[in-house]
């Protein structure tokens, strides 16, 4: 049976996967916007329609990161075995159609992000150019495409919605350092994401910090696991959260970071699948501390 036509696109989108990926994007938007209004808590209503703003900006740039990074890594996918049904591998989405589903996701994003005050526009916009431009060609330039990515989707997820909530911030301490926090909690689960393809990325030359770390990937992603709940710590404390920020974001966070590094085998790929899937889980917990200081504490 012939598949619909916008059934590629689709799949280019990664959004047949919804909502791994695009999750750990959106939840670092919420954790920056939570902080970033300082104790200052809308109405539960007001609240679903802002984080439902980010919600849907977060994923629309998350598919445009997917799509870009297809285009440009249409030849390493051929080998990898995990990548050949993809849709610009197996033709079911030419060239040229990619690349203008690219510019139409990108300009959907730009017009939601202009609503933005000018701190946050212009953080949000970085985000889209140079960093998530230019992530697919890190793989071919540095063994750490992952800290690129890092900056592209997390680091500047976090300071673009905590900047919506508090433009006045852009200096802030706390909000910088959580931000590099993020930045350490994407280095762990993208480097297991990219154990699952550690053997056929070796073949085909591509770089990455599950190829760089080798033996050593799980002592070096304690140590920024570590520095991720360190940041949560910090934040907290300048924020002046209470005890069930504390138990809840700091706690859960480093419990379930523990949980994770302890039981995945890094050299099966089914497992590294499912843990970074977890990360998801991990975000939840985070901001399920930070709400419940708002409206139980």
């Amino acid at each position: 049976m012939k598949q619909p036509w916008w059934l590629g696109y689709w799949q280019l989108a990664r959004m047949h996967k919804f909502p791994a990926g695009s999750i750990l994007m959106i939840l670092p938007c919420f954790w920056g916007y939570v902080l970033g209004a300082h104790g200052s808590r809308p109405e539960p209503l007001e609240l679903v329609y802002i984080l439902a703003a980010f919600f849907a900006g977060s994923a629309t740039l998350h598919c445009a990161a997917c799509t870009i990074n297809d285009i440009c890594d249409v030849d390493f996918d051929r080998q990898v075995e995990r990548c050949k049904n993809r849709p610009l591998v197996a033709g079911t989405v030419s060239m040229p159609a990619a690349w203008a589903f690219l510019f139409l996701q990108t300009a959907v994003f730009l017009g939601m992000i202009s609503f933005a005050n000018k701190a946050a526009f212009l953080c949000g916009t970085l985000g889209v150019s140079p960093l998530h431009a230019l992530y697919p060609l890190m793989k071919r330039l540095t063994w750490w495409p992952q800290a690129w990515l890092g900056q592209a989707r997390d680091e500047l997820g976090l300071p673009t919605a905590w900047l919506v909530a508090a433009p006045e911030d852009v200096k802030s301490v706390p909000m910088w350092t959580l931000t590099f926090g993020t930045f350490c909690w994407t280095i762990v689960y993208d480097t297991i994401y990219a154990c699952q393809d550690r053997k056929d990325d070796i073949k085909a030359g591509v770089k990455s910090t599950a190829v760089l770390f080798g033996d050593y990937a799980k002592p070096i992603l304690w140590l920024f696991a570590a520095a991720f709940v360190a940041t949560l710590a910090y934040a907290g404390h300048e924020t002046h959260q209470g005890w069930i920020y504390y138990a809840v974001s700091v706690g859960g966070c480093a419990a379930h970071l523990l949980w994770q590094l302890i039981t995945v085998d890094l050299n099966v790929p089914e497992q590294c699948w499912r843990k970074f899937l977890a990360n998801g889980d991990l975000g939840y917990i985070v901001l399920a501390g930070m709400l419940g200081e708002w409206y139980l504490n």
